[in-house]
């Protein structure tokens, strides 16, 4: 492994651009989370486990905010914080990330239901937490997270450039995972995708007996065929600008301090959360149709809280309404 091109100054328009997209990203967890909390019919395994991939990816936008905005020099005992927070929380991003698509491609393909599907939440909730904690508590412990020069970041603090084995550590706190989702995505996206085609399929000679329902059912499965080619492509147009300055970290090219690059790979590194949330409330219509209606809602009870104020009396000399006798109808 080459030695590390020198550090990488963050230019203040960069710096702001990554702390926005951590700023939305942490509000699109947040809205996910809340989601999932106002609504219980909601709460299906698929969405709990959109939960737990929020949470991580709200941890992982704070971590990111608080490293951009401290701009670390050394290796402080903050910066080794940060660093382990964003680690775990990313490393555990990657595995929730895969076992939705995993989970997907069991329960539709083959057919794992009840009990089955139960023993695969709690075995989702011990590699997605567990393994990332293993790793980044051993990271710590022998000193490897620490400052990098903002040349395998953008101005949070990872792996220590100075480490002898930091390829290691690199590959094991982030790198390696991130790259076997870049295979194990697009294949169980494509595999449930292909079973769900050929359901459609098979089912296409009782279509002309509900013509009704068809056009409906149409659009619904055209929904569902466009997420399932948008969630793994959105996936690695975020996630392949980080691998690129990694590639060109290891080789000792100054091209990693390519200002477009550096913007990119602190986008796509803190924006998790964000796509996410678009992808899974505001292009969903069941959550969104119920944000939508609540938010009407609280304008409605807001407008309601200041009632017109009540006609001012008469001045002397102004033509007075006639009053209403008694018993007549009112007016209408």
């Amino acid at each position: 492994m080459r030695p590390p091109a020198p550090p990488t100054v963050l230019l203040p328009s960069e710096r702001a651009v990554v702390l926005l997209s951590c700023a939305l990203s942490a509000l699109g967890s947040a809205l996910l989370v809340a989601t999932h909390a106002l609504w219980p019919d909601l709460r299906s395994r698929a969405r709990r486990l959109l939960l737990f991939l929020s949470l991580a990816d709200l941890l992982s936008a704070a971590s990111y905010f608080y490293g951009a905005l401290r701009d670390f020099a050394g290796s402080s005992w903050d910066c080794v914080l940060q660093g382990a927070l964003s680690s775990f929380a990313n490393t555990s991003s990657f595995f929730w990330t895969v076992a939705i698509a995993l989970y997907l491609y069991l329960t539709i393909v083959r057919a794992v239901r009840g009990p089955g599907a139960d023993r695969l939440l709690w075995a989702f909730h011990g590699v997605s937490w567990g393994i990332p904690l293993v790793i980044t508590v051993a990271a710590v412990a022998l000193k490897k997270i620490g400052y990098d020069a903002s040349d395998t970041t953008v101005g949070w603090c990872w792996i220590d450039l100075e480490a002898e084995d930091r390829l290691l550590w690199m590959l094991l706190t982030g790198k390696l995972w991130e790259m076997l989702a870049y295979v194990l995505l697009p294949l169980l996206y494509l595999l449930v995708r292909k079973h769900i085609n050929r359901a459609h399929e098979a089912l296409s000679e009782y279509r002309p007996i509900c013509e009704g329902p068809q056009p409906r059912l149409h659009t619904s499965s055209s929904v569902v065929d466009k997420k399932l080619i948008l969630i793994p492509l959105i996936f690695i147009c975020l996630r392949v600008w980080s691998t690129v300055r990694f590639v060109l970290t290891l080789c000792g090219s100054p091209a990693v301090q390519t200002p477009v690059l550096v913007v990119l790979h602190g986008i796509g590194n803190t924006f998790q959360g964000g796509a996410n949330c678009i992808m899974f409330v505001l292009c969903t219509q069941a959550v969104r149709s119920r944000l939508i209606s609540l938010c009407s809602c609280h304008c409605c009870a807001q407008s309601q809280t200041h009632p017109p104020r009540a006609p001012a009396s008469p001045k002397i000399g102004d033509p007075q309404k006639p009053r209403r006798i008694p018993g007549e109808p009112a007016c209408t």
